[in-house]
């Protein structure tokens, strides 16, 4: 039995002893190098999975970043608009204003005046040569009587036989009265010849704007009128049922509109303004 213990001791002595010590070595290094190289993939692996998810935090991050630095559409706008009124001293906001209210509101407080002292003037005429009432106490529309014209004339004749004691005028003044004429047209009695049109229209190059001056005040107007009635030799309509029909606004309008582009294109035979 003791001689039997010893001989298995021997022998796995001898097969200890009789083991090669490279291909011991050659394990060993086996599971030390698969040991590093797991080591090193898992190294890898985590440095690939922290690129990968650092990459993009990256890049979110910087677009973040650059998109608070640049401006927005809006912002940009608005920027644009602050360095132009800066630039052009405030012209956006003076620019919205209406431009035209200034100067109608400017007109009218000429026109005004204008017609407010030339009613002074005419109310202090001696010679009741015209009476001006306001047409609807309306300033800028008035209806003028014409009492006198040249009495050696047959027109004054005809109204002496008429009893006819003035012919009424309508005067309406523009806006941008006195640099633009008044519309004047006859009312009644219904006149014939005289430079007196249809619908009362009056053939006078100064009742034009090419004719027409600021300077020219109603009374001048008027008188200029009573004398191209005369030299026109103007006379009352007695023929039955014409004399009767009254002028209209409407038809004095056209026909002044027709009668000054056919006297721009010919010229103007109405008498000049010095013969009034």
């Amino acid at each position: 039995m003791a001689t039997l213990l010893r001989k298995i001791g021997l022998i796995r002595l001898h097969d200890r002893d009789t083991e090669d010590p490279k291909h011991h070595q050659g394990s060993l290094k086996g599971t030390k190098g698969n040991q590093k190289n797991n080591n090193i993939k898992h190294c890898n692996t985590s440095n690939n999975e922290s690129n990968i998810l650092s990459t993009p935090e990256i890049k979110t991050k910087k677009s973040e970043q650059s998109s608070k630095d640049k401006p927005t559409g809006k912002d940009k706008q608005g920027k644009d608009m602050k360095e132009k009124q800066q630039v052009g001293g405030g012209k956006a906001t003076s620019t919205s204003l209406p431009p035209l209210a200034p100067h109608r509101q400017h007109c009218t407080q000429v026109r005004t005046r204008r017609l407010m002292k030339e009613l002074q003037e005419i109310r202090r005429l001696g010679d009741n040569f015209i009476t001006v009432e306001l047409a609807d106490d309306n300033l800028f529309d008035w209806n003028v009587k014409l009492h006198q014209v040249d009495k050696d004339s047959a027109l004054w004749q005809d109204m002496k036989e008429t009893n006819t004691e003035y012919i009424l005028l309508n005067v309406s003044f523009p806006d941008n009265f006195p640099f633009s004429p008044p519309f004047m047209r006859v009312l009644s009695p219904r006149l014939e010849n005289g430079y007196v049109l249809d619908g009362g229209a009056i053939c006078m190059e100064l009742l034009t704007p090419r004719g027409w001056s600021s300077a020219y005040t109603v009374e001048a107007v008027m008188r200029q009128f009573a004398a191209s009635l005369v030299k026109g030799q103007g006379r009352i309509c007695r023929k039955a049922g014409k004399s009767k029909k009254a002028f209209s606004r409407k038809e004095a309008e056209a026909t002044f509109k027709s009668l000054v582009k056919t006297h721009e294109k010919y010229g103007w035979v109405s008498p000049p303004v010095s013969d009034g």
